[in-house]
């Protein structure tokens, strides 16, 4: 895949009129952006200047800091009303501004830019898929390729339908895979605020009042103290490393395709994170190569596709090593058997389809059976962790007050000793 260049350009078009503004293209040669220029406008490149490349990371950071973000319910609404309003023989200028239009009413100004960027880039001569496909960070890549597709075949209403329900069934994946973590990440978090609290504040003020009483402390409470002590000491350049470490990582698991597919590779090992992991990437793959499939794309390409849009490491890498194996003759199923990882079901059923030519119908069943296990995992994780996270809590609670009861139940006994003794 070649790099992204931002180009700075001047033009003239044939009515006489100089047009000028930046473009951003993944082309390797500036030839080949002269061509993409003078094809999409109509008209002779008067300037073109490639910028540095540091301006292309730029010029995303404050696209993505200032445009409106477009939630993915939003999205499927927008797609499936232009689909139907095409449909329905509405000319596409009108459909935009009547999408916009009641986005603004509505306050949803994500879809109301959105409408307004489509509708100028048609203005300026380009096609549908070409403008659909400048807004990357909103369309996923198989929604780009779709609609497309529709544009060149004549099937856009139908395309547009089909867009809008593929990114609502990714939706409900995305959202079921939410549900299952929101439950043990607030929890936990809760947990260690707590306990964080405890150590910082209230342990240190006790640890005072036993040293005022001269009380003899057991080993369980000089160790607390002692890390009370030493948080209350580091407390502030701890959680500063800690919020350092967690954004460096997340970068890097973000830039660096290793560690991503190591993260992942590892959490389809664990125990509990395997069945979910699973589900939901399978339920992706069979998803997209069901729809690309039935679009008409050729299986390479559909495949070359399929590993872009994935972000599963684990399973992005093993698509790729499909894709290369198709290229080399195999079929899906031999190249998924040979690459291995994959489950047996799915790849026993591809094989079917593969020879009876109902590839697409045995897809969308897979990408409906993982999607029915996705939530079967989802429910039964909920159930699973909440035990493990009340012995977590009580087991974390209860060594703080033995280990702070213990000195007071001291401190009593010895006052009813010397009352007795008095």
């Amino acid at each position: 895949m070649n790099a992204m260049r931002t180009y700075f350009y001047r033009v003239l078009l044939q009515h006489g009129e100089v047009r000028q503004g930046f473009l951003r293209l993944a082309v390797e040669l500036d030839f080949s952006a002269r061509l993409k220029l003078e094809s999409q406008n109509d008209a002779t490149v008067l300037t073109l200047v490639r910028l540095p490349d540091w301006t292309s990371a730029a010029m995303d950071l404050l696209r993505r800091l200032f445009r409106h973000h477009v939630r993915r319910e939003d999205l499927a609404g927008f797609l499936r009303d232009l689909g139907l309003m095409l449909g329905a023989g509405v000319p596409i200028f009108a459909a935009l501004d009547t999408l916009g239009e009641e986005a603004r009413i509505a306050g949803n100004q994500g879809i109301a830019s959105l409408s307004k960027r489509i509708h100028d880039d048609l203005n300026a001569g380009l096609s549908l898929g070409t403008a659909f496909g400048r807004n990357p960070d909103v369309f996923p890549e198989t929604v780009r390729n779709l609609i497309l597709i529709g544009d060149q075949s004549s099937s856009l209403p139908t395309m547009m339908l089909e867009a809008a329900r593929h990114v609502e069934r990714m939706t409900d994946i995305r959202r079921d895979i939410r549900t299952a973590l929101i439950y043990p990440a607030f929890v936990f978090a809760t947990i260690f605020g707590v306990a964080f609290f405890w150590l910082y504040y209230v342990v240190p003020n006790l640890a005072q009042l036993f040293k005022q009483l001269h009380a003899k402390l057991p080993p369980i409470t000089l160790m607390l103290i002692q890390l009370a002590d030493w948080l209350t000491q580091y407390g502030i350049w701890i959680l500063i490393a800690t919020g350092v470490c967690i954004l460096g990582f997340a970068v890097l698991l973000r830039r660096n395709p290793a560690v991503r597919h190591a993260l992942h590779k590892l959490l389809h090992r664990l125990p509990i994170a395997r069945v979910l992991m699973s589900s939901s990437g399978m339920a992706h793959i069979t998803e997209h190569l069901a729809i690309l499939v039935r679009a008409g794309l050729d299986i390479v390409t559909c495949f070359e596709i399929l590993t872009r849009a994935t972000r599963d490491g684990y399973y992005q890498w093993r698509l790729g090593k499909v894709r290369e194996a198709i290229m080399r003759g195999d079929s899906i199923a031999v190249a998924m058997r040979r690459v291995g990882g994959f489950p047996a079901m799915a790849v026993r059923m591809i094989a079917v389809g593969e020879e009876s030519g109902g590839l697409d119908q045995q897809l969308s069943q897979l990408a409906e059976e993982y999607r029915k296990r996705l939530e079967i995992v989802v429910g039964s994780l909920s159930e699973i962790i909440k035990p493990a996270v009340i012995l977590l809590a009580g087991g974390l609670f209860l060594f703080l007050v033995v280990a702070l009861l213990l000195p007071v139940y001291d401190l009593i006994r010895q006052s009813v000793q010397q009352s007795l003794g008095g």
